[in-house]
């Protein structure tokens, strides 16, 4: 378990995951429950991957980037629940250390891409609803493509900070991390030095990526709000509010729990708790966005039908 690295100086070779529970029995159940929040999470974001590929109407800037969202939700929700599903019914708990590393880094980058991305989504309900009339001139297609490859590069570039700034630490004594997957708090507890300085550097990192976004988004709501106000027509109030709502629930439940996890010192962190909400911004987020989007979309639900159609008719 420990390799020596120079004198006098051991050094984690491996981690355990304490996950949530160390009786089989419950192990089982919640193996069964969290499989199947996995496979719908995957076949439900993959269902309107697959319905905005194949539907001509639905190559509009809104479809390419909530397909692009969809793609986001399945890497994020992979990168975690499949080890833990296999931790749940194996009595071996370990990661090797560089496997650590890339879990953190990978997720890390997905979740920050996608918590960028948001804003992307929320510019593009602002020029929807704010210039009807150019909306397609604006977003074109040169410009969707630029931002969304902007946003991963984003995600990508300041999770390798994040990652690197943590794994980078001595950890020369316990190797057990109480959560379910190597998530970066969890991981710096165990280091064995005073890590308030790294939490600093992250703490600002966390701004940029978190609250920065947020003040972008809730800008770009703000006009839409007032955009709406002046509208005449009823139906057309109700309507907007309608296409804006899915993104606003969205936001909140992937934005809060991240929020309050990664916006405050390890020290005031409780490892049971965070493991709880973890799984908000981590499996039910990556759920809730094929319900919320395709229960409240005509569009997708048309060309779900439309696809059917063509299926029970061939």
């Amino acid at each position: 378990m420990w390799m020596l690295l120079g004198q006098n100086q051991s050094w984690v070779s491996e981690f355990i995951l304490l996950g949530f529970c160390r009786d089989p029995t419950s192990n089982r159940i919640l193996f069964v429950a969290f499989l199947i929040l996995y496979l719908s999470s995957v076949l439900g974001n993959g269902l309107i991957v697959t319905l905005i590929c194949l539907d001509t109407h639905l190559h509009t800037p809104m479809y390419f980037f909530l397909c692009i969202l969809s793609l986001l939700d399945m890497g994020y929700v992979t990168t975690t629940m499949p080890q833990m599903l296999a931790h749940l019914l194996t009595h071996t708990q370990t990661i090797t250390f560089a496997g650590c590393w890339l879990q953190m880094y990978v997720f890390g980058a997905l979740g920050l891409t996608e918590g960028i991305f948001f804003v992307v989504m929320a510019y593009d309900r602002y020029v929807a609803i704010c210039y009807p009339l150019h909306y397609t001139v604006i977003l074109s297609s040169g410009l969707c493509t630029r931002l969304a490859a902007g946003t991963w590069t984003c995600g990508f570039f300041f999770s390798l900070i994040h990652t690197y700034l943590t794994m980078r630490l001595p950890y020369c004594g316990p190797n057990v991390i109480n959560h379910y997957f190597c998530e970066g708090p969890s991981v710096r507890s165990l280091a064995c030095m005073d890590t308030h300085l790294i939490e600093m550097v992250d703490l600002v990192i966390s701004f940029f990526v978190v609250a920065a976004p947020l003040s972008l988004i809730l800008a770009s709501y703000i006009r839409i709000a007032l955009a709406i106000l002046k509208i005449k027509s009823t139906g057309g109030r109700c309507k907007a509010f309608s296409t804006c709502a899915s993104h606003l629930t969205v936001v909140t439940f992937f934005y809060a729990p991240a929020t309050y996890i990664y916006m405050r010192p390890n020290s005031s962190n409780s490892p049971e708790l965070n493991k709880q909400i973890s799984l908000f911004y981590n499996v039910f987020t990556a759920l809730l966005n094929p319900v919320v989007y395709s229960l409240r979309n005509k569009d997708i639900k048309g060309a779900f039908l439309k696809v059917m159609g063509q299926c029970w008719g061939a």
